[in-house]
């Protein structure tokens, strides 16, 4: 089993329902083996686990701990001058027709919009899209086809279509920058472990990251303590990059 697979099912194993899931497993085992309080304590500890989770409160927090460290670095990003614009995949949806026949935008499209404004500030002469797909369109293309309609000249724009994760991103922009600057665009919880593998792989990038989510002022006490999907989702969001921050070794394949 790679690194890649084993950290996709820790993520997976730390997010709810999956803590749930197994709660009951372990439970029933426990009572066929006549450890009833060690099952109802392991089956109250799973669903814990997730009204913790649920609780936007805590998903806020999670989060924050990632946007903390993107407002950081982008604090230190020079305003200019850099020799492309790199905007990472994950903010659009590809298109399958017939069923879905144009790309559509996702949460972290905001990414794009970005990307054009810092075109339009004259941060750098050109931008490149980075991501691939599984099969048809790639989302480098579907990106590009936003950044057009927003107005960004077509030979303005360099298509990077075949990585399908964060270290395949770094790996190929920086076959195609060199040494060159870049001006990083990605979602900002997504940020740190953008930055820690361009790093990683001697890729000069300054953090200019999109989409916050947190904010002292965004929910009013109660709602924050509610437990809701909208909370589990942020903190399984959170999680999921957490571990990856500090868990991918694969990082190590960047090194020159």
């Amino acid at each position: 089993m790679d690194t890649f697979v084993l950290l996709k099912i820790l993520a997976a194993l730390s997010s709810p329902p999956a803590p749930i899931a197994i709660g009951v497993v372990l439970a029933l085992l426990l009572v066929r083996a006549r450890r009833r309080r060690l099952a109802v304590f392991v089956l109250g500890l799973a669903i814990a686990h997730t009204l913790v989770l649920s609780l936007p409160a805590v998903g806020d927090q999670l989060l924050r701990y990632l946007e903390d460290k993107a407002r950081a670095a982008e604090r230190q990003a020079s305003p200019c001058c850099y020799d492309a614009i790199v905007v990472l995949g994950g903010a659009i949806i590809i298109p399958f027709p017939p069923e879905r026949p144009s790309p559509e935008l996702t949460d972290e499209s905001n990414r794009v919009w970005q990307a054009a404004r810092l075109y339009r500030r004259g941060v750098a002469p050109r931008i490149i899209v980075s991501g691939g797909s599984y099969g048809g369109v790639t989302e480098a293309q579907a990106m590009r086809a936003f950044l057009i309609e927003l107005g960004v000249p077509a030979d303005a724009i360099t298509e990077e279509g075949q990585a399908l994760n964060t270290i395949e991103n770094v790996r190929n922009v920086r076959a195609i920058v060199g040494s060159g600057r870049i001006a990083l665009v990605t979602s900002a919880y997504h940020m740190p472990r953008a930055l820690q593998l361009a790093a990683r792989a001697r890729l000069e990038a300054a953090a200019f990251p999109s989409g916050y989510q947190t904010s002292s002022a965004a929910r009013s006490g109660w709602e924050a303590w509610m437990p809701s999907v909208g909370g589990l989702a942020l903190s399984t969001r959170a999680l999921k990059e957490i571990v990856a921050l500090n868990l991918d070794f694969r990082r190590a394949s960047l090194d020159p």
